[in-house]
């Protein structure tokens, strides 16, 4: 089934990767969205695609690359937009 989630992630995750992360995982999941740093220091990712893969993404978010340091994970469920067409690193 196609789900759509907006996760918002606490902790050390600006300056490492992290979006770069993200954008691996989801490309390899065959996720569509986008990720991006907040002026709150707090990263935002938008997904779709099936449930077990959004799941996944979440699994992998949770635990970060190398230097990340998770504090927190939001997660709240979106309805399926159909608007992207791929997954991309936003910036500012």
């Amino acid at each position: 089934m196609k789900k759509a989630a907006k996760i918002i992630v606490q902790g050390t995750v600006q300056g490492i990767f992290f979006r770069q992360f993200v954008k691996e995982h989801a490309d390899n999941l065959g996720l569509v969205g986008f990720v991006r740093n907040l002026e709150s220091g707090n990263v935002e990712i938008i997904v779709e695609g099936k449930d077990e893969q959004i799941e996944r993404m979440v699994g992998f978010v949770r635990k970060g690359p190398e230097h990340a340091q998770i504090r927190n994970v939001q997660i709240e469920g979106k309805k399926w937009s159909g608007d992207f067409k791929e997954f991309k690193v936003l910036r500012f």
